[in-house]
C-alpha cells in the first residue's frame, strides 16, 4: 500500500492543469471557502487556521486540568468531525469537502513522518541500560498480557463489527498491536511534569516505554507488511527486506553520519547547514524505501531519527529546529483527518457501547495488570508497582497512529475505529490523575546510584538538620549552607556578586588570639563551619519535545550545562565548594522547584537574582526612547482568567514573590539596578554596606546577615534604626544594660511569626498576603527588635564573651540612630554619602513596622516613574524606594522563613 506515493503522484497530475483564477478573489464577490482544485491553498489556509484556533483553545483549558497537549488535539479533531461541527448543515461541504481531503492528507502525512521521525531521535538505547533487567521484564509484560487480551476481545468483534472479507488473522494483528503499544513520547512528556525523572518509577518506565515503543513499530511494520502482501510469501521477503535495510542504517549508515557529524562540527556547535540537508535526505529516502517496498512510510522516518547521533546534543538541537512547525501545524492536521474519520455517533446501541467499555476496560487491565505483576514481582511495592502499570496504560497518538494505518488498509470499520479511539482518549486522560493519586511526592523514591540505599524525598535532608541547627546559635548566628538560583545568564553578575560577598574570609588567627589574650578571655572558642554552596540551574519546561528530552538527559546536561560551569568555575577561583543541581520544570512550579530543593538541601539562606523592571529596558543610545519589551498575548487566556503581563521582568517577579509566598528558609535577592556594577579592581575591593533599620522580622534577619557580611576585613556598614516622628508613641523606657543576656521566647516569635499567611492564586501577579496582626504579635516583635539592637548596638566589642568572629565583625559596623518625619528620603540621603556602597534591608512584607505608602508614592511622583506596583509588591516598599530614587546601588532584600507554610 504506497499510499503516500501514490497521493503525491496523483496531485501532481492535478496541479500540472492549474490556470490563473479569480483576479478579484473576494472583492469580485467569489467564496473564498469555494475548493478549486488548481488553487487549493486558499481553503487549505482556513482549515488550518480553524484547527489550530479550535486545538489552542482546548488545550488552555485541558492545560489547567494537568492534561498532555494530545488530549486536546485529538478532542479537536473529533469535535471538528462528524460527531459534533459535522452536524452542523453545511459546515463539512464548507470547511472539508471531499474533494479537499487529499491535499490536507498530504501535509499531515508529512508531519507525520517528521513526527516520527522526531520520536526516533527521542530513542535513546543508553536509557534502557539504565535498569535493563528490570525494564524488560516490565516491557515484555506490558506487550504480551495486553496482545493476548486484545487476540482474544478481536474475536467477538470481527464477528459483530467486521466484514467478512477482511482476513481475521490481519484484524486479529491489529488489534493486538493497538493494545500492546504505550505513548513514548506523552509518556515522558508525563514523566517530566510529575517529576519521577529521577524516581526508581521513572526510570524503569522511561526505560521500559523505549523498548515497548520499538518493537510496538516493529508489529505495527510486520503488520502493515502482512495487509500490503497477496501471499505470506511475499510478506516474507518484505520483512525480511525492512530487516536487512534496518541493518543496513545501523551498521553502515549510522556510523557514516556520526563520522560526518564529527567532520562537520555539528556535535559541537549544533547541525551545519550542510548536515541538516544531509538528515533531511536522508529521512525521506528511508520513508520512500519502506512505502515502496510495502510498509508504510512513517516506519523509514522513525528509523531514520534512530541512527541520527546523540552526540555534544545533536538529536536535540534537530529536535528544535524541527520540532515547532510540527507540532503547531502537522501534527493537529493529522488529528483532524484521524477526527474526521471517528463518528461517535455511530456507536448508537447497547451492544456497541458495551463492546466500547469492554474495549477500554481490558485495554486498561492489559497494560496495568501485565506491569504491576511484573514490578511486583521485579521488587518493587504495590504502590510503586500500580504507578509503573499506569504510566505504562498511556496511549495517546501512537495508537491513534496504529488506527490509522489500520483504517487506512481497510483492516478497521469507522465504527470499529471510533470505539478505539474513544478507548485511546479515555486511557491516556486516566494517567495523570491516576498517577498523582497513586504516587504522591512524599511516597517516591530517589534514584541513587552504586549502592547506596534508596531515599524518599522528605528523607533526603534529615541526615543535614542536625549540622545545620549546630552551626548557628545566639553568638554565631552565620548561615553556611545556601542555595543560588540560576535561570539566566543575564543573572549570572547577581549570583556571582552575591555569592562573593556571603564568601567567608579565612580566619585571622594571630589577630583574634592576640585580641582574646588582651582581654584576659577563656581559650578560643571559633570553629569554622564548612560552607556549601548548592547551584540549582532552573531550565522552564515548555511544550516542546527537545525540553523533554533535555529532562531525560539532566544526568549528562548538568556537565555540559554553560551557567553551571561559569558557576563552577566562579567557585574554583574563589576557593568556594559548589555543589551543582538542575531541575526542568514547568513554569508554574519553578518556585515550589526551589522551596523543596532548599528544604532538602537543608539550605539555610536562598539566593536569588532580580533585575526590576527599570533596569531591563534596553536604550539604543543615550537619550533615546527606550525599546518596548515583546508581549506574548493569547487571546484565550482572557477567557480563562490567565491574562498576564508577559515581560521578563514581570514573569521572573511573578516567580521570585511566589518563593517568597512558599519558602520556609530565609531568603535573598540581589536586585541589580543595571548599571553594571564595577568589581572594585581600583578601590582595592572594599564595599560598605547601608542598612536602614525599621524593624520585624525581615529587618531583624537583615541585620544578622550584615553582622556575617562584617566578618570580612573588606567589608564595613553602617546600621541605622529609622525613626518616624510623626507616628512615634511612648514607649517604656528599657534600660540599655537589661538587654544583654535577655533569651527571647523563639517558639511565640516562630507563632507568631506563621499566624494568618496565606498565599494567593500566582494568577495576575498578587502580593504576598498576611493575616491581620494581633496586639500580642506586635509587642512580640518589638521586644525582639529591642533585643537584638541591643545586642549588638550596646555590645562593647572588647568584652571577654564575645567571640573572635563576631568581636571582628562589630569593630567595622557603626551603629546609629536617625529620626525623620519622611524616613524614606533620609535613608537615600544618608546612603548617598558612600561610595561602593550595598544597600541590604528587610522586605518587611509581614509584621512591618512603619507603613511606608504614602511617601513611596511621593518618592514615585518626584522622579516620575511608571509601574512600581510589581516592584513594590515583590521587594517591598524600602527597597522600592532605593530603585525609583535612582540610586545606583545593588540592594539586597531579605525575608525571613516563613515556618507555617508547611
Amino acid at each position: 500500500m504506497p499510499e503516500f506515493s501514490d497521493t503525491i503522484i496523483n496531485l501532481f497530475d492535478g496541479l500540472k492543469k492549474r490556470q490563473a483564477t479569480g483576479e478579484g478573489g473576494l472583492l469580485t464577490g467569489s467564496d473564498p471557502s469555494a475548493f478549486d482544485v488548481s488553487d487549493p491553498l486558499r481553503l487549505w489556509i482556513i482549515q488550518v487556521g480553524v484547527i489550530i484556533m479550535l486545538d489552542q483553545l482546548l488545550s488552555l483549558g485541558l492545560g489547567r486540568m494537568k492534561q498532555p497537549k494530545v488530549i486536546a488535539e485529538v478532542l479537536g479533531g473529533i469535535l471538528l468531525g462528524p460527531t459534533a461541527f459535522g452536524r452542523i448543515p453545511g459546515f463539512t461541504q464548507h470547511i472539508f469537502p471531499s474533494q479537499s481531503l487529499p491535499y490536507l492528507s498530504l501535509v499531515a502525512n508529512i508531519g507525520l513522518c517528521l513526527f516520527l521521525f522526531i520520536v526516533g531521535l527521542e530513542i535513546d538505547a543508553s536509557v534502557i541500560k539504565r535498569n535493563a533487567r528490570m525494564s524488560a521484564i516490565v516491557s515484555l509484560a506490558g506487550m504480551a498480557l495486553p496482545f493476548g487480551l486484545g487476540s482474544a476481545l478481536s474475536v467477538p468483534l470481527y464477528h459483530h463489527f467486521i466484514d467478512p472479507s477482511v482476513q481475521f488473522t490481519h484484524f486479529m494483528l491489529f488489534t493486538g498491536v493497538a493494545y500492546s503499544i504505550t505513548a513514548f513520547p506523552v509518556l515522558c512528556r508525563i514523566l517530566t511534569e510529575l517529576k519521577l525523572l529521577d524516581t526508581t518509577v521513572g526510570i524503569v518506565v522511561l526505560s521500559a516505554g523505549v523498548g515497548n515503543d520499538v518493537v510496538g513499530w516493529t508489529l505495527l511494520a510486520l503488520s502493515v507488511a502482512l495487509v500490503n502482501a497477496g501471499s505470506g510469501l511475499t510478506a516474507l521477503w518484505v520483512l525480511l527486506t525492512c530487516v536487512a535495510f534496518t541493518i543496513f542504517l545501523l551498521l553502515v549508515v549510522k556510523r557514516v553520519m556520526l563520522w560526518l557529524a564529527r567532520a562537520t562540527g555539528s556535535t559541537d556547535d549544533g547541525p551545519t547547514m550542510f548536515y541538516m540537508t544531509v538528515v533531511m535526505i536522508l529521512l525521506w529516502a528511508c520513508a520512500f524505501f519502506t512505502d515502496i517496498v510495502g510498509v508504510n512510510a512513517i516506519f523509514g522516518a522513525f528509523l531514520a531519527g534512530i541512527i541520527v547521533p546523540r552526540e555534544g546534543g545533536l538529536a536535540i538541537a534537530l529536535t528544535e529546529k524541527l520540532e515547532d512547525m510540527v507540532t503547531i501545524i502537522f501534527l493537529p492536521l493529522y488529528f483532524t483527518l484521524s477526527g474526521l474519520n471517528t463518528n461517535l455517533g455511530l456507536l448508537d446501541d447497547g451492544i456497541t457501547w458495551a463492546f466500547t467499555i469492554a474495549i477500554a476496560c481490558l485495554a486498561f487491565l492489559g497494560k496495568f495488570g501485565g506491569c504491576t505483576i511484573a514490578s511486583r514481582l521485579s521488587g518493587f511495592s504495590w504502590r510503586e508497582a500500580s504507578t509503573i502499570g499506569s504510566l505504562m496504560s498511556c496511549k495517546g497518538l501512537v495508537e491513534l497512529i496504529v488506527l490509522n494505518v489500520g483504517l487506512s488498509a481497510g483492516v478497521l470499520s469507522p465504527k470499529v475505529f471510533s470505539m478505539f479511539v474513544l478507548e485511546a482518549l479515555t486511557l491516556t486522560f486516566m494517567t495523570t490523575p491516576l498517577v498523582r493519586a497513586l504516587y504522591p511526592p512524599e511516597r517516591r523514591v530517589i534514584a541513587t546510584s552504586g549502592g547506596a540505599s534508596p531515599k524518599t524525598r522528605d528523607d533526603e535532608g534529615g541526615d543535614l538538620d542536625a549540622d545545620k541547627k549546630s552551626l548557628m546559635n545566639e553568638e554565631q548566628p552565620w548561615r553556611y549552607r545556601f542555595t543560588v538560583v540560576l535561570d539566566k545568564l543575564e543573572h549570572m553578575p547577581c549570583m556571582m556578586a552575591l555569592t562573593q560577598l556571603i564568601r567567608p574570609p579565612v580566619p585571622d588567627f594571630s589577630s583574634v588570639v592576640s585580641m582574646s589574650a588582651a582581654s584576659d578571655a577563656a581559650p578560643l572558642k571559633y570553629r569554622r563551619p564548612e560552607v556549601s554552596i548548592n547551584a540549582l540551574r532552573l531550565i522552564e519546561l515548555s511544550d516542546r519535545a527537545s525540553a523533554v528530552m533535555k529532562s531525560s538527559t539532566a544526568d549528562t546536561l548538568i556537565h555540559t550545562d554553560p551557567l553551571l560551569g561559569i558557576f563552577r568555575m566562579f567557585g574554583e577561583l574563589n576557593d568556594l565548594p559548589v555543589s551543582s543541581s538542575l531541575a526542568i520544570v514547568p513554569h508554574d512550579d519553578l518556585a515550589c522547584n526551589v522551596v523543596d530543593h532548599a528544604r532538602q538541601d537543608a539550605s539555610q539562606l536562598i539566593l536569588l537574582p532580580w533585575l526590576p523592571p527599570c533596569a531591563s529596558i534596553a536604550e539604543t543610545s543615550e537619550g533615546a526612547t527606550p525599546r518596548r519589551e515583546k508581549f506574548d498575548h493569547n487571546p484565550f487566556e482572557v477567557i480563562f482568567g490567565t491574562s498576564r503581563d508577559k515581560s521578563a521582568s514581570a514573569i521572573h517577579s511573578q516567580f521570585v514573590r511566589g518563593v517568597f509566598a512558599r519558602s520556609d528558609t530565609d531568603v535573598a535577592l540581589f536586585v541589580d539596578p543595571g548599571n553594571h556594577l564595577n568589581t572594585g579592581a581600583k578601590t582595592g575591593g572594599s564595599y560598605h554596606i547601608f542598612l536602614p533599620f525599621f524593624g520585624g522580622p525581615d529587618d531583624r534577619l537583615a541585620l544578622e546577615f550584615v553582622m556575617q557580611l562584617c566578618t570580612n576585613p573588606r567589608i564595613n556598614a553602617t546600621v541605622v534604626k529609622m525613626e518616624k516622628r510623626e507616628i512615634e508613641n511612648m514607649q517604656i523606657e528599657r534600660p540599655s544594660t537589661a538587654h544583654s543576656d535577655v533569651k527571647v521566647d523563639t517558639n511565640s516569635l516562630a507563632l507568631a511569626h506563621q499566624q494568618g499567611l496565606t498565599v494567593s492564586s500566582m494568577v495576575a501577579f498578587p502580593d504576598t498576603v498576611y493575616g491581620q496582626t494581633n496586639t500580642q504579635m506586635r509587642m512580640q516583635s518589638e521586644t525582639a527588635d529591642s533585643i537584638i539592637w541591643s545586642r549588638y548596638a550596646g555590645h562593647n566589642p572588647s568584652d571577654a564573651d564575645t567571640t573572635g568572629p563576631l568581636r571582628a565583625a562589630l569593630s567595622r559596623i557603626d551603629f546609629t540612630n536617625l529620626a525623620s518625619p519622611v524616613p524614606l528620603h533620609a535613608a537615600i540621603q544618608r546612603a548617598s554619602m558612600y561610595q561602593r556602597v550595598l544597600v541590604v534591608t528587610g522586605r518587611s512584607k509581614r509584621l512591618a513596622v512603619e507603613d511606608h505608602h504614602a511617601e513611596l508614592k511621593d518618592l514615585v511622583e518626584e522622579h516620575r516613574v511608571v509601574g512600581h506596583e510589581v516592584m513594590s509588591k515583590t521587594i517591598g516598599d524600602v527597597a522600592t524606594a532605593f530603585v525609583v530614587s535612582g540610586c545606583p546601588s545593588a540592594v539586597v532584600v531579605l525575608q525571613a522563613a516563613n515556618t507555617g507554610v508547611h
